[in-house]
This record gives C-alpha cells, sequence and structure tokens, in this order.
C-alpha cells in the first residue's frame, strides 16, 4: 500500500543565523510528518523567498512522497525555466521532500538515493581568511586536526575594495609552493581563485608554481563560456574544480563531455537538490569526474549533501568549516541536532530522514540583514570579480 502525504503549508525562513544569513524552509503536510531544505543563494535569499511564494501556489495540496515529479512540474511547467534563483528555491523545496519521505518510511535519506556507499565522508578544510605566512601555518594546523586535504585561499581574497590579479598570482605562488615544501607530497593542496582571473592571468598563476605543488585549482575564471577552460586547459596539467555555481545538469553538460575537469563543485542547494544531483553524479561517473561538493551553508546542506556523498561511488570530499566553533559558526542552538565532524569525516547518519533538528521557535525570532558580497575594483577603478 502506498503512503501518500498532502503538502500543506510551505515555509520560508530568510534569516540571520550567527554570522550570516541562511535560507531554510520547512514543507508540513497533513499527516503532521514534515521535510526541512536549504537554499544556496548567498546574498539573494529574498529572490528565493519570492520564487517559493510562486511554487506554493500549485504545490499545496500535493503528495509530498512524488518527488520527481514534482520536480519536474516545478522545472517545467513555466515559459522561463531553470536559472539561479529559480534552481535554489526548487533545490531547497527538493530537500525538503526527500527529508518528508525518509521520516515517512523510516529510513535515512541515503536509501533514498540508492544506498550507503561509504559509513564516512571525507572533508576537506580550508586555510580561511589567514593570508601569506599564516595560511601556511593554519594548514600545519588542519594537518594536526586530521585533515590530508587542505584548500588555500589567495593573496588578497580578504580585501573588501581593491582585487589586483597580477600582485596576487605572484605572491599567492610563493606561499602555496612555500606550504607543499612543508607540508609534503601526501597532503593534497589546492586553491580557490573565486572566478577572479582571467584565461592569460590563469595561465601565468600556474607557470609560477612548482610542478606538484596543487592537487586541484578551484574556480580560475568565470564559467560562462566552457572554451575559455578549454583553452586554459592547454596551458596547464593541474586538474579543475569548477561547478559550485551551475544551476542544473545542462550547466554541467560541455565541461563534463568534453573532459575539462576533473573535479565537480556540485552544490546541492544551488544545482535543484538531491534530485539533480544524483543525474550529475551519475554523468560524472560515466566521464570518470570526481565529485567534490560545494558546502559553505549550514547544516541543512551540510546534511543533504553527507547523505549525497554516502551514496555516490565518484566521491572525493566534502567542503567544510573545521570545526565550526573555531570559526565562530556555532550554532547549536537553532540546529540541536546536525551532522558533526569526527576528525576529518563526517558519520553518516541513519537517523530516518536527514538526520538534522531545528529549532523552529528560535528560528521564527530571527531577523533578515540585507548583506552585498564585495563589490571588488582594481586599483585603475574598473570592476573586476569577487
Amino acid at each position: 500500500m502506498s503512503i501518500k502525504l498532502k503538502i500543506t503549508a510551505i515555509k520560508p525562513y530568510p534569516v540571520r543565523v550567527g554570522i550570516r544569513n541562511q535560507f531554510l524552509l520547512k514543507i508540513e503536510t497533513e499527516q503532521g510528518i514534515f521535510g526541512w531544505g536549504e537554499s544556496g543563494l548567498t546574498g539573494r535569499e529574498k529572490a528565493v523567498a519570492g520564487a517559493i511564494e510562486h511554487y506554493r501556489e500549485f504545490l499545496i495540496g500535493q503528495d509530498a512522497m512524488q518527488i520527481g515529479r514534482i520536480w519536474q512540474e516545478m522545472y517545467r511547467s513555466q515559459y522561463f525555466e531553470g536559472g539561479r534563483v529559480l534552481q535554489a528555491a526548487i533545490s531547497a523545496i527538493d530537500i525538503a521532500l526527500h527529508d518528508i519521505k525518509g521520516k515517512a518510511l523510516g529510513v535515512p535519506v541515503y536509501e533514498l538515493l540508492g544506498g550507503k556507499q561509504r559509513n564516512v565522508v571525507p572533508a576537506f578544510a580550508s586555510t580561511g581568511d589567514s593570508a601569506g605566512e599564516g595560511a601556511v601555518d593554519r594548514a600545519h594546523e588542519l594537518r594536526e586536526m586530521g585533515f590530508d586535504a587542505i584548500r588555500f585561499f589567495p593573496i588578497g581574497q580578504d580585501s573588501r575594495d581593491i582585487f589586483e590579479p597580477r600582485q596576487s598570482i605572484a605572491a599567492t605562488a610563493r606561499i602555496l609552493n612555500k606550504a607543499r615544501a612543508e607540508l609534503g607530497s601526501e597532503v593534497v593542496l589546492g586553491i580557490d581563485y573565486h572566478h577572479r582571473l582571467s584565461v592569460a592571468e590563469a595561465a601565468s598563476f600556474c607557470s609560477k608554481l612548482d610542478r606538484g605543488v596543487l592537487d586541484f585549482l578551484e574556480e580560475p575564471i568565470r564559467d560562462e563560456t566552457p572554451e575559455a577552460y578549454e583553452s586554459l586547459r592547454t596551458m596547464t596539467d593541474i586538474p579543475f574544480a569548477i561547478g559550485e555555481e551551475f544551476s542544473s545538469k545542462w550547466q554541467f553538460l560541455p565541461y563534463i563531455e568534453r573532459g575539462i575537469h576533473q573535479f565537480n563543485r556540485l552544490d546541492v542547494c544551488n544545482v535543484g537538490g538531491l534530485t539533480e544531483a544524483m543525474k550529475v553524479a551519475g554523468w560524472s561517473e560515466a566521464h570518470y569526474v570526481d565529485l567534490m561538493p560545494h558546502n559553505p551553508l549550514g547544516p541543512v546542506c551540510t546534511a543533504a549533501t553527507v547523505h549525497f556523498a554516502a551514496a555516490v561511488p565518484n566521491f572525493a570530499w566534502l567542503e567544510t568549516r573545521a570545526p565550526e566553533r573555531a570559526l565562530g559558526f556555532d550554532n547549536s542552538d537553532f540546529f540541536p541536532v546536525q551532522p558533526q565532524l569526527e576528525g576529518a569525516a563526517y558519520p553518516v547518519s541513519d537517523a530516518p530522514g536527514l538526520g538534522v533538528e531545528v529549532n523552529e521557535a528560535l528560528l521564527a525570532k530571527q531577523s533578515f540583514t540585507f548583506w552585498e558580497a564585495p563589490h571588488l575594483r582594481r586599483n585603475d577603478g574598473s570592476v573586476t570579480n569577487w
């Protein structure tokens, strides 16, 4: 006998939690089972809330168990389909529906995705806002904590106004060469340039690195034009990690099929939820592309991504903050039950659904603070990427 759960309410919570905004979503059903989801479109949470209002109009009354059909209706039943705002909204809804279905069936979400392929999910940690010698010191600390995959950020990445790529790449290359010399050959090292470079600048940066220094180069350039990445691919053999901004399997298509990159940085809370993430995972597996999910958000997104990572074969590492308390992200009052690192990995929860508990009463008391990413310029006054 099939279970049907009628959706009765969809409640968006774009609120300030700790030091940043989060967009959380609760879906309630007539049978009393509810689920939580999260959107990852940082800085545009109100836009996502607006999209949720439109989706709510036709989702109320539908069967929450029909996740795949609901996804298709949300995506295809509009002329202007897709895009980052709509997909971020779909992501939150899709994750919440998986939480509901897992609870209704009494199984963890990974069982809905094909079952668990690993008991723990290895994570990589970042050096944070540390720059220069401080980043190398922080990397040593992370090694002592048990992390064997560490990501750096470029010199100048913490600026709120000026970013000069040519100044950054020379100084950053020196720091990375030093880090590799000190940390040895076994640790995995990467850097996230947050698409701040041109093709020429990225090629110049790679040429300044000693051979074997980097195991991955994340988002060196903007991703609107796959041909630009193909051009850069001919200039370096460093593996590329890209895709955190992609909002559908179709955006991944040219990168996967042309063999442009080696790590997919898909974001479960932006790409279209677990439904779309699993399709990207299968496509990636067919082309031997590993998964390194983007995960800078809250515990709901982390939980969803841990279940995803547990269920796919071609997984490398999950992004994490390490540890949250040390970085000022303690949110245990809001999320009394949430994924917790054990060493450098997340255990996979066997609780029904996502395995996350949310203090909704406390969440409802929080306000929203408008936040803009830094609007960066070069010394000559021209606009550049954040």
